[in-house]
């Protein structure tokens, strides 16, 4: 099985290429697409991208962002790279996997599933050490030391969670209406259930608010931005309670309430240039 990634789409965007790739995931257990959106070629050869993943929500697969966030602008005059999975494996069958839009194929969590059934979802493992792996190895134009992770809603959830477990690994994280505090929210409870059984200390590791209290050295601020307007604001996403804890144990947060604005892609294109903005500054750009 090619574990090497295969291109099997491109398309010029301001100067740069987003490009698709497929390829056989070892951790999964079956083959996964990717997009990179390459900035425009440097003019010294040695020079390397830095990269930012971009971890998308339920339902999304590696193409929502690409398509529809028009991060693409600003990343091209940044010269950072765009990096995103998708956000589950797929084509395993496994009984159930698609009998709802919130748990199963589309709703990894970014979690290494703990329950046999589900012991093939293990989009942590995937996103923190197999896609970094593949990527320093095939790509030679991507600077995989220099990274920052973003992402939306359960993708803002993985973002953040693998940030705060991997300082070392990337330089700063921001997210757009996150799932803050999973182990109390309907999604987080019944994703959390289903992957790592029903031992609530197995779900704190894969809380954001829970693991804000063990962290005092975090490099950059954390930068949320959270629609107003937003459906599932305060029902699944609770971002005060994220806002509590960092403010209890000094993490810094810059939590911003946009007016008017819901959970969907014209939130996160208006929004966007900030956050790559954001990164940028982290990355040395």
């Amino acid at each position: 099985m090619e574990t090497k990634p295969t291109e099997i789409s491109s398309s010029k965007m301001f100067g740069g290429y987003n490009k698709r790739y497929k390829h056989f995931s070892p951790t999964l257990g079956c083959s996964m697409t990717f997009h990179i959106y390459f900035p425009p070629s440097p003019s010294s050869p040695s020079h390397k991208f830095p990269v930012l993943y971009w971890l998308s929500g339920l339902t999304c697969t590696d193409e929502n962002f690409i398509t529809k966030s028009g991060a693409q602008r600003s990343a091209s005059s940044f010269g950072i790279a765009l990096v995103a999975p998708d956000t589950s494996p797929r084509g395993l069958n496994v009984e159930g996997e698609a009998d709802s839009w919130d748990f199963g194929v589309g709703a990894g969590f970014y979690l290494n599933a703990t329950q046999e059934k589900w012991k093939n979802w293990r989009m942590y493992d995937y996103v923190v050490k197999e896609l970094p792996a593949l990527l320093a190895e095939n790509f030679p134009q991507l600077n995989t030391s220099k990274a920052s992770i973003s992402g939306h809603s359960m993708g803002g959830h993985g973002a953040l969670t693998i940030y705060l477990k991997n300082l070392d690994k990337y330089k700063s994280v921001s997210a757009f209406a996150p799932i803050v505090n999973p182990i109390n929210c309907p999604w987080g409870q019944k994703a959390f259930t289903n992957y790592l059984g029903e031992n609530k200390a197995d779900w704190e590791v894969y809380d954001a608010t829970c693991l804000v209290s063990k962290f005092n050295n975090i490099p950059a601020s954390i930068l949320i931005d959270q629609g107003e307007d937003d459906k599932f604001l305060k029902d699944q996403l609770l971002p005060g309670k994220f806002q509590e804890a960092c403010k209890t144990h000094n993490v810094p947060l810059l939590l911003r309430l946009q007016p008017g604005y819901d959970h969907s892609y014209y939130f996160i294109a208006t929004f966007i240039d900030d956050h790559i903005s954001h990164h940028a500054q982290a990355l040395n750009l």
